[in-house]
């Protein structure tokens, strides 16, 4: 067991009150308006006011502080997923559309909107950083499990014909997210996006 010494011991250059979760929130909205490559430290400093020792200590260099800041990006959506679509009740169709309805909401704030961390940024590194880009197939690939699951109990529950299968149906609703994403990045409001999104569930869960 450690003593109380240990316990209440901080990392060198770490400031006290640190918030490991709202210094990647701040970190996130810096790459997600600027990009990885326009992004330097002190930006990031100035972000989380933080001084760069301190950045360094507790997430290393800045592909290792954008690397964690992706990954909480997908630990967050992965539970909103898995709120609506795992432990959430009602028609799959249903459920499909109050997501597509929160990744508007969240791709649209704040102002101007930014999008999905990995089409927005993510995808723009990957053919030169292979620790980017096999983060974010990660990401996609445990969200595309989680739409097919769903569709899976859905076709069990005879709620959905077998074909298309629930494989395809999955690929289909996460780049459904992708569109989404980009075209709020470009500038579309959300209640375009919104009954845009409505009018595409109809095909994935017919």
């Amino acid at each position: 067991m450690r003593n109380s010494t240990e316990s209440t011991k901080r990392a060198p250059g770490r400031p006290r009150g640190f918030d490991k979760a709202e210094i990647l929130n701040r970190v996130r909205r810096v790459f997600m308006m600027s990009g990885f490559s326009a992004t330097s430290l002190d930006d990031l400093a100035a972000a989380t006011g933080l001084n760069r020792p301190s950045l360094y200590a507790a997430f290393g260099n800045k592909e290792q502080l954008y690397l964690a800041a992706l990954r909480d990006y997908g630990t967050q959506a992965a539970a909103a997923i898995d709120a609506v679509l795992g432990a959430g009740t009602g028609p799959i169709a249903e459920r499909l559309g109050l997501l597509y309805a929160l990744a508007i909401d969240a791709y649209c704030t704040p102002h101007p909107a930014t999008g999905c961390m990995i089409i927005g940024t993510a995808a723009v590194e990957a053919p030169t950083r292979p620790a980017i880009a096999a983060a974010a197939a990660e990401i996609l690939g445990s969200f595309e499990a989680a739409l097919a699951g769903a569709f899976t109990r859905a076709v069990a529950a005879g709620e959905l014909s077998a074909e298309p299968s629930p494989a395809i149906r999955a690929r289909l609703g996460s780049a459904m997210f992708d569109t989404l994403a980009i075209r709020a990045r470009l500038g579309s409001p959300p209640d375009e996006l919104k009954a845009f999104a409505r009018s595409i569930v109809p095909m994935i869960c017919r």
